[in-house]
Formats: structure tokens, sequence, C-alpha cells
């Protein structure tokens, strides 16, 4: 295992995604440039039309439940206790970015985790009318811990990543940024 430290980086549980963003989670397994973006306050296009859709399901899918449970870094779509048992869930417009909305959920599971707190989590997709149910396990958690320490490396960069033609690159609200 690599033994390389970047500051503020901790042995302790509890710190280890200090300072670290469900979105920087998300976006690392999309796009590293974007995390070194996002890490500076470089706000993507707000009038992005996918933007706007992502903000209008998180605005009116699943209206019943107690939306955005914000916590130290933690910022949750919805948060409900079913019978006995936490479920944290994440709301996505489509499953196409899975994997990313997968890390996502599980540093929120991760980090509950770390404060003594045990929840299980749910990928939702509206449009799909379809959820997923995701849980912690020991491969998983070693995987977010490497993200996590990736992560503190681009932050800790100078300047970003340069940029690389991807497929999600059309649908970015930073393309302009990047391309033009």
């Amino acid at each position: 295992m690599d033994e390389t430290r970047v500051a503020g980086d901790s042995d302790s549980n509890s710190e280890e995604g200090q300072g670290i963003t469900g979105t920087l989670i998300w976006y690392y397994y999309i796009c590293r440039r974007e995390v070194w973006l996002m890490s500076r306050q470089i706000v993507a296009d707000q009038q992005d039309e996918n933007m706007d859709w992502g903000r209008f399901l998180h605005e009116y899918a699943y209206s019943r439940e107690k939306k955005e449970v914000a916590w130290e870094t933690v910022k949750m779509d919805t948060l409900t206790n079913r019978q006995g048992e936490l479920v944290v869930a994440e709301v996505k417009k489509s499953s196409s970015y899975v994997k990313s909305a997968t890390m996502q959920l599980l540093f929120y599971l991760y980090r509950l985790k770390a404060s003594g707190i045990d929840a299980r989590g749910e990928l939702r997709f509206p449009e799909e009318r379809r959820k997923e149910p995701i849980e912690l396990n020991e491969e998983l958690e070693a995987e977010l811990k490497e993200a996590i320490r990736q992560i503190k490396q681009i932050i800790a960069q100078e300047t970003p990543p340069a940029p690389a033609k991807i497929k999600f690159c059309g649908k970015c609200a930073y393309r302009e940024f990047c391309w033009a």
C-alpha cells in the first residue's frame, strides 16, 4: 500500500474524508479536472440545461421525503427511517453515471459509519423508475479511501489537470471552460 501522505491526511477513520465532499467524489469518477475546478469554487455554467434539469429533479422527485440533509461535508438528498433502519438516498437523473453516483453515496455511508451511525444506501433514478440498493463493504471502503487520497492530491496541485476529451464532455457544464 502506498504510504504517501497529503496534508490533512490522518489514520483516524473519522478524519479521513474531512474537507472532501460527496460532489468531489462524484466528479473524481467522471473527470479529475472538474475536481480541481470545483475545489477552487470555479462555478460551472449555471444556465446549462443539464444543471437546470438536475435542480428540477432534486426539488420535485420524492417530494414527501425529507430533502437535503446536511452534516459536516455531507449533503444527502434524502434520509428516511424504514422500520428502524436508516436509509440514505441519492437521486440522479440517469444511471449513465452509476459508478460515480455509487461512490458518492458510499462516501456518505462511510462518513456516517465513521461517526458510529449504521445506514444503508439507495440510488434512485426517477426518470427510469428504478432504485438500486447500495451497501458499504470492505473492498468498496478501500477504493473510497484511495479516491479520497487521490482527490487530496489533485486539490493540492497548483494548476488543474489538463483537459481530456471523454464521453461526458458534451453534457458538461464546464465544457466552455475546458474547450473554448
